[in-house]
């Protein structure tokens, strides 16, 4: 087989990564490859573990010795040989949490663009002095509010927060945010010696003493005298008030606990200074079309170009710098709307974003930088969709890959996959069943592979779910609902059914579902309990991964703890965590990895060249349990954990209910910057069900099944069917057809997204849903409905 460089392909031979087994590929250049199989199976790490990261291995020997010494750290590819490969771009899902100091306007580098044009083309105040770009930059000192540095919010306490229940006495614990034990007996003593009676109810206290109480910066010593017949001399007491207090374990404590308990008292609000944008009063005093630029940041992209358009439209020579910088910034937001992100504003922070609309916004930031000759390489851009969103996405792809670009993109929307010219499908299991090429070719050759489960759904064979329909058991009514772009929404919620609530993305779907309908005291007050599943990170280091997270690992050290050796050393429990000094590496701190920063470049972790992963010092790792030290035990998938410790009750329920919902694939010590969104929502679910419950819960879930293979949707859904049968109640965000047409009930939101969204366009049973006016999601629905 040839291997030649010329011939249009790329050519992958003995690759290893992860679980890739010694695998040869060949894959066309200049057309758009699907990569499929079921989570875990190994696509991922032939996309991206081995492509991609031999193409920016070659790139960073071709530039400075600084960045090929960092090769020894980040590594190279298992593979022998690639031939035929372009320069790559990996355009990802976000791992981990978002800055709140990025914004849709940085990801987009459109915030570039505004703050010149404010810089050069500004109306600025009489007497005003000129102002670089960067003074239009909170994230710049130049430019950021000095009492926010930038944020746009302050963070401060009130006297509610700080004292919940005004009946009660200082010594009756009035003042919740001051600290327990001893030193709450000390203040209380210091407020004594001060002459306030800590006695009285809170509410009787003169204003004067409750303001000085709570929000002083004043902090007397005062002489605490021994109680009468203690033998103990007095002493002098340092007086801290309730808000220097809960400041000061904010600003030093190193206690997570104290940390978390403390905010309990503190509430964010919009900065009073700016307003809530950041910037200094000299950059908010320019304007531009009467607008300051915090203004123009606030406005939606389909308002932002018919602002800026008229300026774009104007003739040669009339303000050519205004002209000239507005006709690109209206060229790119125009991309942005044909992505159907016309609802976004510049200023939206990117901790808002989902993972599909923040790759999106990074896909249309390449369309416009003309690269040719390229490998995209893309990770399921298609996730968290809704279909009408995706044809705009696709067309998009076909117009980079008319540009001369390669596409390889990592997927599991089968219609996306229908629309591929070729596609590598890795299988036929995930893990060890998995890293094998069962097919690489033509879309159509797929259906002939009688052992890939993609081809089983792509082409009709597999088995749909099918359930008795239910009816609503009784009805939770939500009115006058007004959050984001939800306006004076009324809804009926139906209880003890699979409820799927739909609509285009920025439609308002979880604004109803993960804050409205989460916060209601109605809701709270109608079930037993309230479970909310979202897809924020499990954690934002390598040190949080699943095993910690599900409290497994708890189990698992004690068994370690008490074997034989380990007693021997007087080993306990704690040696075995990665998260303490003793047994851990200390040269990681028990992470397995360390953060290596790129000049020029996104920094990454790579694995510690002292322990190797491993996360422990050698002594730990000398103690085994079944001939697997702790580390080992982590490396496990579940599946294979499932095995191994299948005789430990509280390990074996975990690891039960992680397959259950589709995460035998994941490993027991997967990092959680590893970790999708769609995965971290899982193992919260996992979590949860692993727990024995009773009476009637409320399970609110936000696009559970993005990201999930089809066979892995079908696993899930059973699973959320058996909870609802079991009596409870499950809402759910879902753009997955085959998830919408077996729920009992569906909400459709819309009719589009931002400002034209926020409303209820139809409810009712999936048929009902079809035969809706205005629905984009009908149409969609009708043809999945069709199929079955």
């Amino acid at each position: 087989m040839t291997t030649d460089a010329t011939d249009g392909f790329v050519h992958v031979r003995g690759a290893n990564e992860n679980n890739l087994r010694n695998i040869d590929v060949d894959i066309p250049r200049n057309v758009m490859v699907a990569f499929t199989g079921i989570s875990g199976s190994g696509k991922s790490s032939l996309a991206f573990g081995t492509l991609y990261a031999e193409a920016q291995r070659r790139y960073f020997e071709s530039v400075a010795p600084y960045a090929r010494r960092l090769l020894q750290q980040v590594g190279a590819p298992h593979v022998q040989e690639i031939t035929g490969l372009p320069p790559a771009v990996a355009l990802q899902q976000r791992r981990g949490a978002a800055t709140s100091r990025s914004s849709v306007g940085t990801i987009t580098t459109l915030s570039n663009l505004l703050r010149i044009l404010y810089s050069r083309a500004g109306d600025y105040p009489a007497g005003a002095d000129h102002l670089a770009a960067e003074a239009f930059s909170p994230n710049t000192s130049a430019g950021a509010c000095p009492r926010c540095h930038g944020l746009g919010v302050v963070h401060d306490v009130t006297e509610e927060l700080l004292v919940p229940d005004p009946s009660l006495s200082i010594r009756e614990g009035a003042i919740a945010a001051w600290p327990g034990a001893w030193q709450g007996a000390n203040l209380r003593s210091i407020v004594m010696g001060l002459g306030i009676d800590v006695d009285k109810p809170w509410h009787s206290l003169r204003k004067r003493d409750r303001d000085w109480l709570l929000f002083t910066e004043e902090q007397p010593s005062v002489l605490i005298e021994p109680e009468p017949g203690r033998v103990d001399h007095g002493y002098y007491g340092k007086f801290w008030s309730a808000r220097s207090h809960v400041m000061h374990v904010l600003a030093d404590s190193t206690s997570e606990r104290m940390r978390e308990r403390a905010m309990r008292f503190v509430e964010e609000a919009p900065c009073p200074d700016c307003q809530g944008s950041g910037l200094r009063p000299e950059a908010l005093a320019v304007t531009f079309l009467g607008r300051s630029i915090a203004e123009v940041n606030d406005l939606p992209f389909t308002a932002l170009v018919t602002l800026l358009r008229p300026v774009a439209e104007r003739p040669a020579g009339a303000d050519e710098v205004a002209s000239r910088i507005c006709t690109d910034l209206v060229a790119r937001v125009e991309v942005l709307l044909d992505l159907g992100l016309g609802y976004l504003s510049l200023g939206r922070s990117s901790t808002t974003l989902s993972p599909g609309e923040a790759q999106r916004l990074r896909i249309a930031t390449q369309l416009r930088s003309g690269l040719f000759g390229v490998v995209y390489v893309l990770d399921e851009p298609f996730a968290g969709l809704h279909p009408a969103d995706a044809e705009p996405l696709l067309d998009v792809l076909d117009r980079l890959k008319a540009s001369g670009n390669t596409l390889f993109v990592v997927e599991h929307d089968l219609d996306v996959v229908r629309r591929a010219d070729w596609v590598v499908d890795i299988g036929p299991g995930a893990g060890e069943a998995g890293g094998r090429v069962l097919h690489s070719g033509p879309v159509a050759d797929l259906e002939e592979v009688t052992d890939s489960v993609t081809s089983a759904y792509l082409f009709g064979r597999s088995e749909r779910l099918v359930h008795d329909a239910r009816a609503p058991q009784g009805w939770l009514r939500l009115t006058g609902v007004h959050r984001h772009n939800l306006r004076d929404v009324s809804v009926d919620i139906p209880l003890c059914v699979l409820t799927a609530v739909t609509g285009v993305s920025g439609s308002g779907k979880s604004t109803l579902v993960t804050q409205v309908l989460a916060e209601d005291p109605t809701a709270r007050e109608s079930f037993d309990r309230l479970v909310l599943v979202d897809q924020r990170p499990i954690g934002r280091t390598p040190r949080s991964n699943l095993a910690t997270y599900t409290g497994m690992f708890d189990a698992v050290r004690k068994l370690y703890a008490a074997t034989d050796a380990a007693r021997a050393r007087g080993y306990g429990a704690g040696r075995f965590s990665f998260n303490v000094a003793g047994g851990r590496c200390e040269t990681c701190q028990g992470e397995g990895f360390v953060s290596v920063e790129l000049l020029f470049l996104p920094g990454t972790y790579a694995p510690c060249p002292t322990c190797h992963g491993d996360r422990y010092n050698p002594e730990t790792l000398q103690i085994t349990y079944r001939d697997k030290n702790i580390a080992e035990v982590l490396a496990l998938s579940v599946d294979d954990a499932a095995r191994f410790l299948a005789d430990v009750p509280t390990v074996a329920r975990s690891l039960r209910t992680l397959r259950e919902v589709g995460l035998g694939y994941l490993r027991l010590g997967q990092p959680a910057t590893e970790l999708s969104g769609g995965e971290a929502q899982r193992i919260k679910l996992a979590t949860e069900l692993q727990r024995a419950h009773r009476g009637h819960t409320l399970y609110l879930l936000d696009e559970p099944t993005s990201g999930l293979h089809p066979a892995d949707t079908a696993l899930l859904l059973r699973q959320l069917h058996q909870l609802v049968d079991a009596g409870n109640t499950v809402v759910l965000v879902e753009h997955d057809l085959d998830v919408i047409a077996t729920a009992d009930w569906v909400i459709d939101l819309g009719p589009g997204g931002g400002d034209a969204g926020g409303r209820v366009v139809a409810t009712g049973t999936p048929a009902d849903i079809v035969q809706a006016d205005g629905s984009v999601t009908a149409p969609y629905l009708a043809r999945r409905l069709e199929r079955t």
